[in-house]
């Protein structure tokens, strides 16, 4: 430095050298997270579940498919009982404990493996990616093409119960799987096929997996008839009072012929007594839309249900199950 009239000059700071920059080169774009795509994935399915209102649909489908099943056991329609729409969803959850924990375990163990094979492919060369995704594919559209023709062979060759689980089982697991290797050829950076595609098979998968979960929910309905009717002692005991005679044709239903004594009649009446039968050996199955649904003390491939109205009998009720329901005596 430089001492000029008592006054000390600094010494001018030249500025560090910066390297020039080409406007007409674009800045080059982050470089994306090495992934195969899963997320994504999962992250659309979930967004299909998210709505409440798209759960409490899904609760009263499935409940309305057990229960319907459930009641055609007995031989009733459950269209015409009445039921609400908050008793079809109080009904959904036995049919879907089974299925909702299987999906998610199976979810569970697809995210943890798609984060191994994820790391091993990234450190192998482009053909052993290629190769395994290959096998993904293939292996899905075998699945795939074992479900459409178990769609059409099932009904025909009698296995029809088995090929109402297997087909939608098929059809899931080979779109997935196909679905799967697509997104992986394209998180990669290869030419698969286009999301538009991936997108339909992600359908086709969701679609598969409603139908067999259906399936599924429709067999615990007939589980549930078919344990009650092996014991209809939990249902209420009926003793029922009609005008007319009634047949229902099975033994363990009783029927005895009301006196003018045993009418049950109000004191003072002038009225000759209304109900001139009286049946033993009935349970309460169901009550709605002003009818009642009766059911023998014991079930039979003889046995059918019946069906009669409020207005027109007098009925007394025992809540209590017991070993031993009113009789004639």
């Amino acid at each position: 430095m430089a001492r000029l009239g008592g006054r000390t000059k600094a010494k001018p700071v030249e500025p560090s050298p910066v390297d020039p920059v080409d406007p007409a080169v674009p800045p080059a774009p982050p470089a994306p997270e090495p992934g195969l795509g899963f997320e994504k994935w999962m992250g659309f399915l979930s967004s299909f579940v998210a709505p409440l209102t798209l759960v409490t649909g899904l609760l009263f489908y499935f409940g309305y498919v057990s229960t319907r099943e459930f009641f055609r056991y007995f031989g009733v329609d459950v269209d015409i009982i009445g039921l609400s729409s908050q008793e079809f969803v109080m009904r959904s959850p036995g049919a879907l404990f089974i299925p909702v924990m299987i999906l998610l375990l199976l979810a569970a163990g697809l995210m943890v493996g798609h984060r191994l094979l994820r790391r091993r492919l990234l450190t192998r060369p482009v053909s052993t990616q290629r190769r395994v995704i290959g096998v993904f594919a293939w292996i899905g559209i075998g699945f795939l093409l074992a479900g459409i023709l178990l769609a059409f062979l099932a009904p025909v060759g009698g296995g029809g119960d088995y090929g109402q689980l297997l087909t939608p089982l098929f059809l899931a697991l080979g779109a997935g799987l196909a679905a799967y290797a697509a997104s992986t050829v394209r998180a990669l950076g290869g030419t698969g096929i286009g999301r538009g595609v991936v997108v339909l098979l992600v359908l086709v998968m969701v679609a598969g997996t409603f139908w067999a979960t259906a399936t599924i929910a429709q067999w615990w309905g007939l589980g549930q008839a078919r344990a009650l009717a092996s014991d209809l002692t939990a249902l209420p005991a009926v003793v029922l009072d009609t005008p007319e005679r009634l047949y229902p044709g099975n033994d363990d239903v009783t029927v005895r012929e009301l006196g003018d004594s045993a009418s049950d009649s109000v004191e003072g009446e002038e009225e000759a007594p209304t109900y001139g039968y009286r049946y033993y050996g009935l349970r309460l199955l169901a009550q709605g839309g002003g009818r009642l649904y009766l059911v023998p003390d014991r079930w039979s491939p003889d046995a059918s249900t019946i069906v009669v109205a409020y207005d027109d009998v007098r009925v007394r009720f025992r809540f209590l199950p017991d070993a031993d329901p009113p009789t004639d005596g």
